[in-house]
């Protein structure tokens, strides 16, 4: 079965990166990454509507997020153990398990910053995972 296709007015990665703003004066710390949480739109391309329940719960149980920023240490692995032909950059979508990481709000974005461990892929499009 394919993934469930959702229907964006805008780019969820831009709609992200407006929302978010301006997060320059935001340092993160050592190897932990910076991730906008993806809150599913209420309507998928087929014409099916989510409930507000559904959405709701992507604001705790959402999977995909948005790398908007890295600490220097993020990704860094000298001995190749750990990041071997593994790259994760600002912009990437990315899946975690929620409970991996620590919620907060950022300019009104929800967020959790995370180990770069803690990350467990990266994917295309965020509607590919929930």
């Amino acid at each position: 079965m394919p993934f469930m296709i959702m229907e964006h007015a805008t780019d969820p990665k831009q709609k992200l990166l407006d929302d978010i703003g301006d997060i320059s004066a935001f340092e993160i710390f050592n190897n932990q990454i910076l991730i906008a949480i993806y809150i599913r739109p209420n309507k998928t391309k087929s014409g099916i509507y989510l409930s507000d329940q559904s959405r709701e719960e992507d604001k705790v149980q959402g999977k995909v997020g948005l790398v908007v920023k890295k600490g220097p240490a993020a990704f860094v692995d000298d001995t190749s153990e750990w990041f071997k032909d593994i790259s994760v950059e600002v912009n990437d979508w990315v899946v975690i398990r929620p409970s991996d990481g620590w919620a907060i709000t950022v300019n009104n974005v929800l967020c959790r910053i995370v180990d770069d461990t803690a990350v467990r892929g990266k994917i295309d499009v965020p509607d590919r995972v929930w």
